[in-house]
């Protein structure tokens, strides 16, 4: 048989899973089946034709009709990488994540640092591609001993040699530099800043074990739940969504909450992406939350020290039983909630407004919310990817709604145009003016006190107005003072028996509380309150310090006026 004649087989099939992969019934598991060991039998000629296989396997992997095609898919992904057809085109699918193959990033510090810490042999600086390598030059002798110092001031040699030099054996480069700032005497923040500004480019070359998003799976999830009819693809009611029933949430020990951490981390890795609410993802405050049908979120707090000031941010995996299929991003403050929402490729088109409508849910159970914001960014500002699927229209169907007049009027235009006529599309520059302005979903009272609204800059600027007129550059004279003060306010007497995140978050909300308006005409048990709202922001779950703070009424009319206030640049 010719090449060609061998190659029209595995084409046909391909096409005809890819028309099937989403439909789901009585016959279907089997169809699938039988394509799926003729794809298994062919080899692929294109990279591209390669990659359409190996997502429709994914794509199994997480929505499988039947054990028979969930253990063959199982058994496919993991012989993946040792394809003969994925050795030949490996370098073609460089940064696909998908097994067998390199990643190329330019990673953030916090994800460099887990990579150096769990594949420190696997990572190679990408010199060739390393702009920036002549600003090693000056971190030299910071990263060396002092009595390395008379062979750097006097050997004229490149950051490379010199790396290659000060590595040992066994160890890369990039494992290397990642662990040397790492251990520079100084905040973390600050090694943060300096190890980003490089914009250190690393190959991660494939290994046992390296992330891969082929086999990227959990256990935790429980048994499969195997898809034995069509999805339900109706849209849901997020109104009525939120006054069901709460969802089933189960918190995780530490060791549990890792293997997720790891898990997000790893489908962030593979798709050349990164998110400081998993990079510094705490271990020992993760929750798994069953959405039904084999839908859960591994739901995350970030480490004390990695909080946000004012709002609580949480990052949620989203899994269909138990593979990674999306992501979360919730923020939260005052029974107000931004959610940044993300289907990875391979899983678009299928569930997305359930998942979503469970999403939105959990935050009203997590958070409290009853008000509901999505940023511009996801709608489109400034966003490409989401100005070309049209996710405008995605939430505005399900019910969000923009505050702003100017684009009320335009959206409601467009909406009767798009019922005159269906099939019509909003142009790009018409979703360009819709995604200027945030959308909301009110499921209580419309407010203002809410994410998308308030300006917590505002609260930043009046924190800096009133250290710069008291202490100007001496930061650190003023926040010993200021938490001095706070607690003389607040009544305070003693710290002792606090945790180190609760010390830690009384200095930073010291400054704060010093500026709140009328904070001097509180009650005494108003102040106290204060207290256990600032300890709970430090302590080992945030969602705490969401619920103390928006309960703390006169906390949230001071945060309210101080945000109101526009800013004046001098």
């Amino acid at each position: 048989m010719t090449r060609r004649g061998r190659a029209e087989p595995a084409a046909r099939a391909l096409a005809q899973l890819e028309r099937l992969k989403a439909e789901f019934g009585t016959g279907l598991g089997p169809r699938k089946l039988a394509l799926l060991r003729t794809l298994d039998r062919s080899r692929f000629a294109t990279p591209a034709r390669l990659v359409r296989y190996h997502e429709l396997l994914c794509f199994a992997h997480a929505y499988p009709d039947d054990a028979a095609v969930e253990a063959w898919v199982r058994r496919s992904l993991a012989r993946f990488q040792h394809r003969a057809d994925l050795c030949r085109h490996a370098a073609a699918l460089a940064s696909s994540g998908i097994a067998g193959t390199a990643i190329d990033y330019r990673f953030y510090y916090p994800m460099a640092r887990w990579l150096a810490a769990r594949w420190p042999a696997a990572l190679r600086l990408e010199w060739d591609e390393f702009e920036n390598a002549s600003r090693l030059d000056g971190l030299l002798a910071s990263l060396a001993l002092p009595a390395e110092a008379p062979a750097i001031d006097e050997l004229e040699w490149s950051a490379r040699a010199w790396l290659a030099r000060m590595k040992r054996p066994g160890e890369t480069d990039a494992a290397f530099l990642a662990n040397r700032v790492a251990a520079l005497p100084m905040a973390d923040r600050a090694r943060e800043t300096l190890y980003d500004e490089l914009d250190v480019p690393v190959r991660i070359e494939p290994g046992p074990g390296t992330p891969a998003r082929t086999t990227a799976r959990t256990e935790l999830c429980g048994p499969t739940r195997h898809v034995t009819a069509p999805l339900d693809r109706t849209r849901p009611d997020l109104i009525a969504t939120l006054a069901g029933p709460p969802l089933p949430l189960r918190a995780l020990g530490r060791r549990a909450g890792a293997e997720l951490v790891d898990l997000a981390r790893t489908s962030m890795v593979t798709r050349q992406r990164d998110l400081d609410a998993f990079a510094y993802a705490d271990p020992a405050n993760v929750w798994l939350v069953d959405a039904g049908q084999g839908v859960q979120f591994a739901w995350m707090g970030m480490l004390a020290e990695r909080r946000l000031l004012l709002e609580s941010v949480h990052g949620c995996l989203t899994l269909k039983n138990g593979v990674p299929i999306g992501y979360v991003l919730t923020s939260a403050l005052f029974g107000s909630s931004e959610l940044a929402y993300n289907v990875f490729d391979t899983y678009r088109g299928v569930e997305a407004a359930r998942i979503y409508a469970a999403m939105i849910a959990t935050t009203a159970r997590q958070f409290g919310s009853d008000t509901f914001a999505i940023d511009p960014y996801q709608l489109g500002h400034e966003n490409s990817e989401a100005l070309e699927s049209g996710a405008w229209w995605f939430y505005w169907k399900l019910g969000f709604r923009p505050r702003d007049a100017g684009v009320s009027r335009l959206a409601r235009r467009e909406a009767a145009l798009n019922a005159a006529r269906p099939g019509r599309r909003s142009t790009i520059a018409t979703l360009r003016r819709l995604a200027s302005r945030p959308l909301f979903l009110d499921a209580g009272p419309r407010r203002d006190d809410v994410l998308g609204v308030m300006s917590l800059a505002n609260a930043g600027l009046a924190v800096t107005d009133s250290i710069a007129q008291r202490f100007g550059s001496d930061r650190a004279r003023a926040e010993m003072v200021c938490a001095r003060e706070a607690a003389t306010l607040l009544g305070v007497r003693s710290t002792r028996g606090w945790s180190a995140g609760e010390h830690l978050w009384w200095r930073r909300w010291a400054p704060l509380v010093l500026v709140l308006p009328g904070i001097r005409r509180w009650s005494p048990a108003s102040r106290t309150a204060l207290v256990q709202v600032i300890r709970a922001k430090g302590g080992p779950r945030e969602s705490d310090y969401v619920r103390l703070s928006s309960a703390h009424a006169p906390l949230r009319a001071a945060l309210t006026r101080l945000m109101e206030r526009a800013p004046r640049p001098r």
